[in-house]
């Protein structure tokens, strides 16, 4: 089914990348917000934990952020929602002694998907994406991972994620969560990043089959619209995948000191995730780079059938006509114009010329 005008409009829009032409010029490590507002105010959430104990709040200021970080004997997660608040950005950059570079990033929603090391942390860049079944496509939404040594802080553009998963394995004491480092925590979070991507592209391939399935039996021009809105989402899809399996890779190899040697099995289990997603994206975008040749073809296809049905009543009733017009002509000397019989006699000729040639064409397999 062809998806409705209000669901195409909203696929249209595009969002606008407010902030991009302000850094020109500008020295290295300027923080500049670049992208498009989503909330109304930046909202710090924040767990801590260990094996034994969990505390949780929400909405909190920054003095209470900096006071629960400091313990060394817990794993603290603070989650920034909002990176459009400059000023709380930079008080987060001054406590925990981030480089201007990495502040720069964490603003920058057009970032590409990156790992950089530092002496005491480590900056992750990716793309989260979420399938939203109102407007038949997906949300892209920037994430930044700041990961030290018993801390972790994830950067937003707006208050919903998908890390609800990994809040609940924390309050539940689920699996090893509770019981290991801080690293453990960013794969946790990363790799509830890509399965969304699993997500994603297996809600795109329904949508592919749904076409693929309506272009054989029914072609209509809207179909071409939405092969477009899949070919799009899909490189969108591409676009944060690839870089991920570089990141990834990167993070796996690496020797950052916050990165502990237990977590490296995890970190090559995230890798092979990553894997898979590139090969599944690979998939369908060749899949939609023959679509649009299949429904060209299924049109020509119709067309024939059409063409053909056409040709086929004409031809039949060109002899006809022929007949008709032969003594349509209404001479004072045609032969046969006085014949009692001479109308049922004219029409049963065209009659058995008609069906003779319907028995021709049938035997002939054109019908």
């Amino acid at each position: 089914m062809g998806r409705s005008n209000s669901s195409r409009s909203i696929r249209r829009r595009r969002a606008r990348t407010v902030g991009r032409g302000i850094k020109a010029g500008l020295a290295p490590g300027t923080m500049v917000f670049v992208g498009e507002r989503k909330c109304e105010r930046a909202r710090l959430d924040i767990l801590d934990y260990n094996a034994e104990q969990l505390s949780e709040a929400k909405d909190v200021d920054l003095n209470q952020c900096f006071e629960q970080a400091l313990a060394d004997n817990s794993v603290t997660w603070i989650n920034v929602n909002g990176i459009h608040d400059l000023a709380l950005i930079e008080s987060l950059g001054q406590h925990f002694g981030l480089h201007p570079m990495t502040l720069e990033d964490l603003v920058n929603t057009t970032q590409r998907p990156k790992v950089e090391e530092f002496d005491h942390y480590l900056l992750v860049v990716m793309k989260m994406m979420e399938f939203e079944r109102s407007s038949a496509s997906i949300s892209i939404e920037h994430i930044s991972l700041i990961v030290g040594q018993n801390v972790v802080l994830s950067f937003l553009e707006d208050e919903g994620d998908v890390f609800d998963s990994v809040r609940e394995r924390i309050r539940k004491g689920k699996g090893r969560i509770r019981h290991l480092s801080a690293d453990y925590l960013a794969y946790a979070l990363m790799d509830t990043v890509v399965d969304h991507y699993f997500r994603a592209i297996e809600q795109i391939g329904d949508r592919i089959e749904e076409i693929d399935d309506k272009i054989l039996e029914d072609p209509s021009p809207n179909d071409i619209q939405d092969i477009h809105y899949l070919k799009r989402d899909v490189l969108s899809l591409r676009k944060a995948a690839w870089p991920c399996r570089e990141l990834i890779s990167a993070i796996e190899k690496g020797a950052s000191p916050v990165l502990s040697a237990s977590t490296r099995v995890y970190w090559r289990d995230l890798y092979d995730h990553s894997i898979q997603v590139i090969d599944m994206v690979e998939t369908y975008r060749d899949i939609l780079g023959g679509m649009h040749d299949t429904y060209l073809s299924s049109l020509s296809n119709r067309m024939n059938e059409v063409m053909k049905t056409l040709t086929i009543i004409s031809s039949i009733f060109i002899p006809l006509t022929f007949i008709a017009g032969v003594y349509g002509m209404n001479f004072e000397n045609m032969p046969e114009l006085r014949w009692r019989l001479g109308y049922h006699g004219a029409l049963a000729v065209m009659f058995t010329i008609g069906v003779g040639l319907l028995i021709y064409f049938r035997r002939r397999r054109w019908l």
